[in-house]
């Protein structure tokens, strides 16, 4: 049986990352047939145990995870630390004496727990001094329905509130004010606002290197001389070509030096994850993240495809897929003043072809729309393992990366 997994980043206050929400299931049966949430919680547990862990799929990071009654009756958050996982009381689970014993017991052991998509009732007053997260769909819930819950936990000053579905940064200030603690939802991932501007001579220099390294024929002389334009852009590359990455005997001392040594797909990476880093250093990390997910993503799945798709064009078309959020600018906008090749521009505006596709791909698995990730797989017939495969390369090479350009 397949295993499916999908990782959703919580922000605090600053729109820095805290903590993942690991999401295994939202369609039991397009992805966990004829099982039930019981046994699908009981696969995840044992996927993280013996195939990737936790922490390498989260980036050391906590990780919110569901459970059911059954699933806690049965002891399942022990096989995790208490460092690594914040239990998750599903919304399903009715308020009860079994319930609030497991939760004495697992907060004795030094368990965090959250409650899941919480609806207001008065008996969940017995729980507050074990609960240290309140999960609040704003989606859901009504601003009157909000309110009584801020009013309800005003004297358990320990629970922290977590907003959920937080879509539009209208919706994030908004329970900023309101005094929740952390954030989850694609607000971070959206135009903050639409706004035209120029781009900086970096940026400009930047933007030249992608057009030079979407090129078929890589021009060294013509890279080297924008390299040698800004002398941060050199520091940076020397630092990368140097990194603990690649583990390399000699130190590479110059531009031409480290250009040959990186290679074609090896430098074009190194450029594109530039561009998304310096294009708007005020984004949240978490947002350079997700776009370096996509690229190596997109990568990775452009050599199954075969011949359809240049592997290092994929690469940059996943990575400029966000490129609207990370500049604050509608997507047509900020095409036009990049030279970069027709293969890139036109599968992210005209969200046609098979480049696009993929990208759709990558954002279903984001948001665990396993059901809408099937029909994709099977109308690019690829493989699902393979995909799933590629998905936690992806996510574990971009967080090894986003460490090793810092």
């Amino acid at each position: 049986m397949n295993f499916y997994a999908a990782r959703q980043p919580i922000l605090d206050k600053s729109k820095k990352l805290f903590a993942y929400e690991l999401l295994f299931r939202d369609s039991i049966d397009n992805v966990f047939p004829d099982i039930d949430g019981d046994e699908a919680t009981s696969k995840m547990i044992e996927a993280s145990q013996f195939n990737m862990g936790i922490s390498e799929f989260t980036g050391n990071k906590p990780a919110f995870i569901n459970f059911t009654l059954e699933t806690l009756k049965q002891g399942y958050p022990e096989m995790l630390t208490p460092d690594e996982v914040v239990v998750e009381i599903l919304e399903t689970i009715k308020p009860g004496k079994q319930l609030l014993a497991l939760c004495k017991d697992l907060h004795k052991k030094g368990y965090t727990l959250a409650l899941d998509d919480y609806e207001h009732q008065s008996v969940w007053a017995h729980f507050y001094p074990y609960i240290k997260i309140i999960k609040i769909d704003i989606q859901k819930s009504s601003i009157d329905e909000i309110k009584e819950v801020l009013i309800a936990t005003k004297d358990h000053p320990h629970i922290k509130m977590l907003a959920e579905k937080v879509e539009t940064y209208e919706e994030y200030d908004q329970m900023l004010q309101f005094g929740f603690d952390y954030f989850q939802g694609y607000f971070f991932a959206k135009p903050e606002m639409i706004k035209t501007k120029n781009l900086s001579p970096s940026q400009i220099a930047m933007a030249e290197l992608l057009y030079e390294t979407s090129k078929t024929e890589l021009d060294l002389n013509n890279i080297t001389h924008v390299f040698e334009r800004d002398v941060s852009l050199s520091y940076k590359l020397l630092r990368y070509a140097n990194s603990a990455i690649f583990k390399r005997r000699n130190e590479i001392s110059t531009i031409k030096q480290a250009l040959v040594i990186l290679g074609s797909g090896e430098l074009k990476r190194f450029i594109g994850l530039m561009f998304a880093i310096t294009a708007n250093p005020n984004k949240p990390s978490e947002l350079i993240n997700l776009a370096m997910t996509r690229a190596k993503f997109c990568e990775l799945v452009a050599h199954d495809i075969h011949s359809q798709l240049d592997a290092s064009i994929a690469f940059l078309t996943g990575l400029l897929s966000m490129i609207d959020a990370i500049l604050d600018e509608d997507m047509a906008t900020v095409l036009e003043k990049l030279p970069l090749s027709e293969e890139i521009k036109k599968p992210l505006l005209t969200k046609k072809g098979i480049m696009a596709a993929l990208i759709k791909l990558v954002e279903f698995i984001e948001q665990a729309q396993w059901d809408k990730t099937s029909l994709v797989m099977e109308k690019l017939k690829l493989d699902r393992d393979k995909v799933v495969e590629h998905y936690n390369q992806a996510v574990t090479w971009a967080d090894e990366q986003t460490q090793a350009v810092d």
